[in-house]
C-alpha cells in the first residue's frame, strides 16, 4: 500500500492527502454497507416472504373473481335447464309438484316453530351466528357449493 493506484493522482499536500483519505473511508464504507446488506439473509427472507403474500393476495383475488363468474354461469344454466325441464312436464306432474312444495314449505315451517320451542337457548344462538355468517358470505357459500357439484359431474362421467 505504499504506491498510490495508478489511476489517482498522488496527493501534492498534506490537505490533498487528507481529504483522499477520507473519500476512501467513505467509499470503503459504502462497499462494506452494499456486502453487508447482500449478505443479510433476513431482510431477504423478509423481503421475499412479503412478494409472495402480495403474489398470493392477488391470485386469490382472481381465483374469487373466476369462482363468482362460474357461479353466474352456472346459476343461469341451471335456470335454463329448469326452465327446460318446466316447459316439458305435463300440467299434473306441474300441479302435484307446486302441492308437494306447499306441503314441503309447510313441514318445514313447522319444524322451524318447533325447533324454537325446543332447542336450548345457546345451541338456537350459536345456529342463528351460522346462519348470519352463511347469509353474509353467500358468494363463498355458492362457489363452494359449484365447485362441488362441478367435481360430482367430473367424478361422474369418469365412473
Amino acid at each position: 500500500m505504499t504506491q498510490p493506484p495508478h489511476d489517482e493522482p498522488t496527493a501534492e499536500n498534506t490537505e490533498q492527502l487528507r481529504e483522499q483519505v477520507e473519500q476512501t473511508r467513505e467509499e470503503l464504507g459504502q462497499t462494506v454497507q452494499a456486502l453487508a446488506a447482500k449478505t443479510d439473509v433476513k431482510a431477504h427472507a423478509q423481503e421475499k416472504a412479503a412478494e409472495v403474500k402480495t403474489q398470493a393476495a392477488a391470485k386469490a383475488g382472481e381465483l374469487k373473481d373466476q369462482a363468482a363468474l362460474q357461479a353466474g354461469q352456472l346459476r343461469v344454466k341451471a335456470a335454463e335447464a329448469a326452465a327446460l325441464l318446466e316447459d316439458k312436464l305435463p300440467d299434473p306432474v306441474k300441479d302435484k309438484a307446486a302441492q308437494a312444495a306447499g306441503q314441503a314449505r309447510a313441514a318445514a315451517a313447522r319444524a322451524g316453530q318447533m325447533w324454537q320451542d325446543k332447542a336450548p337457548e345457546p345451541v338456537r344462538a350459536k345456529t342463528s351466528q351460522a346462519a348470519k355468517a352463511a347469509r353474509d358470505n353467500r358468494l363463498m357459500l355458492a362457489a363452494t357449493g359449484a365447485a362441488v357439484a362441478i367435481w360430482l359431474v367430473c367424478r361422474g362421467r369418469k365412473g
